[in-house]
């Protein structure tokens, strides 16, 4: 069950940061929020294809900030875009997600997926630079973290939280940061990023979301990428082709221990009996043009129409308490 009372694992949240956190909090084991993932691009193409297609407004509306050339579909151009038009989706309801195909620190953007972002694990000697400041390495790392944080703070100097899901996928090896258990591996990056951000850049308006992928095929289970109760306020899988697994759910739920879970991304959408059965999932966000391209239009249909399934403006949202 979810626990109500688990704060922030930021003390200095924000009031909307809080705000958003509870609203999950109260809407797990009762409704799941719909939602849907954009490309940098595209901007809210998909979430207004999906609202054209089931006549309901996705709650969550999801974005990337890239890391390719200009004019390709994750390029770095359109980051401020994308923060404008988190503003607008913002203004207009929508819950704010946002994710980072980070570049290899050992690289300058702008790269391709495959051969940096998705090109299996960091070489040993390059993750041990990464994680110790005064290397080339980590030095190139606070560079490219601290311009994705200049774009998060004017969504903070706006009052805008944002589920913030990081380097995700960890416990499977084909991204950069991924594959690596214990306290040394993933944990000690995503720790070091919560650092930057929270201590360095007082990035008060991020939800924390740890976003793993459902533990089949090349993904590992879940708790041996976990980087502890105190960096993480939200815990999220991605699930393609279309395994829903209950004991996916039940185990992140309990490591989750009370805080929320969700499914980060998904391909191929859940059914209305998959989520009366898995009622922790705070939210589901399909992945882009998966929307269509793997899922039937009546049954994306019946699943925003589903009882349990929340659309934007109904589900009761939590006040900013100051």
């Amino acid at each position: 069950m979810i626990n109500v009372d688990i704060e922030p694992v930021n003390p200095r949240a924000t009031a909307e940061a809080r705000a958003l956190l509870r609203t999950l909090q109260g809407v797990s084991g009762h409704l799941t929020l719909s939602g849907q993932h954009n490309t940098p691009r595209e901007l809210s193409h998909y979430s207004e294809q999906a609202e054209e297609l089931t006549g309901r407004a996705p709650a969550v509306w999801g974005q990337d900030f890239g890391f390719s050339e200009d004019g390709d579909m994750d390029g770095v151009m359109y980051r401020q875009a994308v923060i404008d038009e988190a503003k607008r989706q913002h203004d207009s309801g929508s819950i704010i997600t946002l994710m980072w195909h980070a570049v290899r620190p050992t690289e300058d953007e702008p790269v391709t997926f495959l051969g940096s972002i998705c090109d299996g694990m960091l070489p040993e000697a390059d993750w041990r630079d990464l994680l110790t400041e005064g290397t080339e390495t980590h030095s190139r790392w606070v560079r490219q973290v601290d311009v994705i944080a200049g774009f998060l703070g004017q969504l903070r100097d706006a009052g805008i939280p944002v589920l913030w899901r990081p380097y995700h996928e960890m416990n499977g090896s084909w991204f950069w940061w991924g594959g690596r258990e214990g306290a040394d591996g993933y944990a000690a990056l995503y720790r070091q990023l919560y650092s930057r951000l929270v201590d360095h850049h007082d990035l008060d308006n991020l939800v924390w979301v740890w976003n793993t992928n459902a533990p089949r095929g090349d993904a590992a289970a879940y708790a041996g990428f976990y980087p502890g109760h105190d960096v993480v306020d939200v815990l999220a899988a991605d699930v393609y082709a279309n395994d829903y697994r209950q004991s996916h759910h039940d185990q992140l739920a309990q490591l989750a221990e009370g805080r929320p879970i969700a499914l980060g991304e998904a391909g191929i959408l859940p059914t209305p009996e998959i989520l009366e059965s898995q009622p922790e999932w705070a939210w589901f966000m399909t992945w882009t043009d998966f929307l269509t391209k793997e899922n039937e239009a009546d049954e994306v249909r019946r699943l925003f129409a589903a009882p349990r399934v929340a659309s934007r403006g109904d589900y009761p949202s939590a006040p900013a308490l100051g």
